[in-house]
Protein backbone atom coordinates (compact mmCIF):
# COMPACT_ATOMS: atom_id res chain seq x y z
CA UNK A 1 0.00 0.00 0.00
CA UNK A 2 1.26 3.70 -0.99
CA UNK A 3 0.44 6.03 2.09
CA UNK A 4 -0.15 9.59 1.66
CA UNK A 5 0.98 11.45 4.67
CA UNK A 6 -1.79 13.74 6.38
CA UNK A 7 -1.55 17.03 8.56
CA UNK A 8 -3.82 19.67 10.15
CA UNK A 9 -6.71 18.42 11.17
CA UNK A 10 -7.79 20.22 14.14
CA UNK A 11 -10.48 21.59 16.72
CA UNK A 12 -11.94 24.72 15.29
CA UNK A 13 -14.78 27.08 16.54
CA UNK A 14 -17.48 27.63 14.12
CA UNK A 15 -16.16 30.66 11.74
CA UNK A 16 -12.35 29.56 12.11
CA UNK A 17 -9.97 28.50 9.57
CA UNK A 18 -7.68 25.53 9.24
CA UNK A 19 -5.35 24.04 6.15
CA UNK A 20 -4.89 20.36 5.20
CA UNK A 21 -1.26 19.20 3.82
CA UNK A 22 -1.22 15.87 2.15
CA UNK A 23 2.24 14.64 0.33
CA UNK A 24 2.38 11.52 -2.18
CA UNK A 25 5.25 9.74 -2.40
CA UNK A 26 8.18 10.26 -5.12
CA UNK A 27 7.49 6.20 -6.21
CA UNK A 28 3.88 8.05 -7.52
CA UNK A 29 5.06 9.38 -11.11
CA UNK A 30 1.82 9.74 -12.71
CA UNK A 31 -0.24 11.11 -10.73
CA UNK A 32 -3.08 12.97 -12.63
CA UNK A 33 -5.82 13.90 -9.87
CA UNK A 34 -5.12 15.10 -5.88
CA UNK A 35 -7.87 15.93 -3.68
CA UNK A 36 -9.54 15.61 -0.74
CA UNK A 37 -12.70 13.13 1.01
CA UNK A 38 -14.53 13.62 3.82
CA UNK A 39 -16.85 11.15 5.93
CA UNK A 40 -18.77 11.59 8.94
CA UNK A 41 -19.91 9.50 11.31
CA UNK A 42 -23.05 6.94 9.87
CA UNK A 43 -22.06 8.83 6.13
CA UNK A 44 -20.97 7.77 3.04
CA UNK A 45 -17.49 9.47 1.62
CA UNK A 46 -18.09 12.63 -0.20
CA UNK A 47 -15.41 14.34 -2.72
CA UNK A 48 -14.60 17.54 -1.32
CA UNK A 49 -12.56 19.01 -3.11
CA UNK A 50 -10.04 18.01 -6.75
CA UNK A 51 -7.19 19.67 -8.33
CA UNK A 52 -6.32 17.88 -11.72
CA UNK A 53 -2.87 18.23 -13.41
CA UNK A 54 -4.46 20.57 -15.91
CA UNK A 55 -4.70 23.02 -13.21
CA UNK A 56 -8.57 22.22 -13.43
CA UNK A 57 -10.39 22.43 -9.93
CA UNK A 58 -13.70 20.69 -8.78
CA UNK A 59 -15.49 21.25 -5.52
CA UNK A 60 -18.92 20.46 -3.70
CA UNK A 61 -21.53 22.80 -3.56
CA UNK A 62 -21.18 22.80 0.29
CA UNK A 63 -18.30 24.52 0.56
CA UNK A 64 -17.59 26.81 -3.17
CA UNK A 65 -16.51 30.07 -1.83
CA UNK A 66 -15.26 28.69 1.50
CA UNK A 67 -12.32 25.99 0.63
CA UNK A 68 -9.48 26.39 -1.91
CA UNK A 69 -7.18 23.54 -2.62
CA UNK A 70 -3.96 24.31 -4.35
CA UNK A 71 -0.70 21.73 -5.74
CA UNK A 72 2.98 21.60 -5.19
CA UNK A 73 3.11 19.58 -8.47
CA UNK A 74 7.26 19.31 -8.23
CA UNK A 75 6.58 17.94 -4.40
CA UNK A 76 3.12 16.43 -4.99
CA UNK A 77 1.93 18.34 -2.35
CA UNK A 78 -1.56 19.62 -2.19
CA UNK A 79 -3.17 21.89 0.33
CA UNK A 80 -6.84 22.50 1.50
CA UNK A 81 -7.35 26.29 2.73
CA UNK A 82 -10.66 25.73 4.77
CA UNK A 83 -12.33 29.07 5.91
CA UNK A 84 -15.58 30.25 7.34
CA UNK A 85 -15.69 26.82 9.11
CA UNK A 86 -19.24 25.32 9.81
CA UNK A 87 -20.61 22.48 12.36
CA UNK A 88 -21.39 20.33 9.39
CA UNK A 89 -17.85 20.47 7.77
CA UNK A 90 -17.39 17.91 11.04
CA UNK A 91 -15.86 14.75 9.84
CA UNK A 92 -12.14 12.78 9.12
CA UNK A 93 -10.85 14.27 5.88
CA UNK A 94 -8.75 11.54 3.74
CA UNK A 95 -6.09 12.92 0.72
CA UNK A 96 -6.52 11.12 -2.18
CA UNK A 97 -4.28 10.27 -5.00
CA UNK A 98 -5.10 8.80 -8.99
CA UNK A 99 -2.09 7.61 -11.01
CA UNK A 100 -2.07 6.51 -14.04
CA UNK A 101 0.43 3.96 -15.58
CA UNK A 102 -0.17 3.31 -18.94
CA UNK A 103 -3.44 2.12 -19.11
CA UNK A 104 -4.31 1.66 -15.78
CA UNK A 105 -5.57 3.63 -13.39
CA UNK A 106 -4.42 2.89 -9.16
CA UNK A 107 -6.14 5.37 -6.25
CA UNK A 108 -3.76 5.99 -2.87
CA UNK A 109 -5.89 7.10 0.26
CA UNK A 110 -4.32 8.89 3.52
CA UNK A 111 -5.43 7.60 6.49
CA UNK A 112 -7.66 10.60 7.51
CA UNK A 113 -7.53 13.54 9.60
CA UNK A 114 -9.71 14.97 12.21
CA UNK A 115 -11.38 17.57 12.10
CA UNK A 116 -14.27 19.00 14.47
CA UNK A 117 -15.97 22.07 14.57
CA UNK A 118 -17.72 23.20 16.98
CA UNK A 119 -20.76 25.50 17.49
Amino acid sequence: QVQLVESGGDLVQAGGSLRLSCAAPGSLFSITTMGWYRQAPGKQREMVAEIRKSGDTDYSDSVKGRFTISRINANDTVYLQMNMLKPDDTGVYYCHARELIGATLRDHWGQGTQVTVSS
